[in-house]
C-alpha cells in the first residue's frame, strides 16, 4: 500500500480516538452560550434551540466520521487507454472556519489525469464534502483534497482550485462582503507542465 495512504488511515484512526462528549453535554454548552448572550434559554422560542444546534453541528461536522480514502478505493480500469484531463467543476460546499466557527461557502474545481484507472465522478464531490464538513482553513482543505486524490489514485497529476467566501470577514471583523479567497494546489504534471496547468485554469474560470 502507498505509504501516504497508510498515513491517511492512521490520521483517521487518531481522529476516532478523540473522546467526544455526549449530546447532553453539547446541549448544556449551547444553553450556556445562550445565557451568555443575555437571553433566557427557557423561553418558548429558545427552549428547543440547544437540541437543534446540536443536530445542526452533527451535520456541519459529519466529515470527521467519514473516510476519504475509502471513498476513492473503488476505481475502474476499463478506460480504453483514456489519459486526458478529467475535471469536475463548480462543486458547491459549505464549511466552517476553525478560528471563529463561522461559515465558509464556496465552490471547488477538481481535476486529475488518470494513470490507467479512474474513479466515479461523484466520489470527487464526496471527498470535497468530507474535508469541508470539518473545522477548516481553506488553504489546508485545498491541500487535503489534492493530496488524498493523488495518494489514493496515483494519477499523472492533480489540480484543485477553491473559491470561497468567509463569513469571519464578510459578516464580522473587517466586514468585506464582496471579497472571496482563491486557493490552488497543483501536483504532478499540473505542477510541472505549464500547458496542463493553463488548460485546467482555463476550465475553472
Amino acid at each position: 500500500m502507498n505509504p501516504n495512504v497508510q498515513a491517511l488511515d492512521r490520521a483517521r484512526a487518531s481522529l476516532s480516538d478523540i473522546q467526544k462528549p455526549g449530546r447532553a453535554e453539547v446541549e448544556a454548552a449551547v444553553r450556556t452560550i445562550i445565557r451568555w448572550t443575555g437571553e433566557d434559554p427557557d423561553r418558548d422560542g429558545l427552549r428547543e434551540t440547544p437540541a437543534r444546534v446540536t443536530r445542526a453541528f452533527e451535520e456541519f461536522f459529519s466529515g470527521y466520521g467519514q473516510d476519504p480514502v475509502e471513498i476513492l478505493r473503488k476505481t475502474f480500469e476499463e478506460i480504453e487507454g483514456y489519459d486526458e484531463m478529467i475535471v469536475l467543476r463548480g462543486i458547491r460546499f459549505e464549511s466552517h472556519c476553525e478560528h471563529h466557527m463561522a461559515p465558509i461557502v464556496g465552490q471547488a474545481w477538481v481535476a486529475y489525469i488518470p494513470n490507467g484507472r479512474v474513479v466515479g465522478i461523484s466520489k470527487l464531490a464526496r471527498v470535497v464534502n468530507v474535508y469541508a464538513r470539518r473545522l477548516q482553513i481553506q488553504e489546508k482543505m485545498t491541500a487535503q483534497i489534492a493530496n488524498t486524490i493523488n495518494d489514493v489514485l496515483e494519477p499523472q497529476g492533480v489540480g484543485v482550485i477553491i473559491k470561497a467566501s468567509h463569513h469571519c470577514m464578510t459578516t464580522r471583523g473587517v466586514h468585506k462582503p464582496d471579497s472571496d479567497l482563491v486557493t490552488s494546489r497543483m501536483l504532478g504534471c499540473f505542477r510541472d507542465n505549464a500547458l496542463t496547468r493553463q488548460e485546467f485554469l482555463g476550465m475553472a474560470t
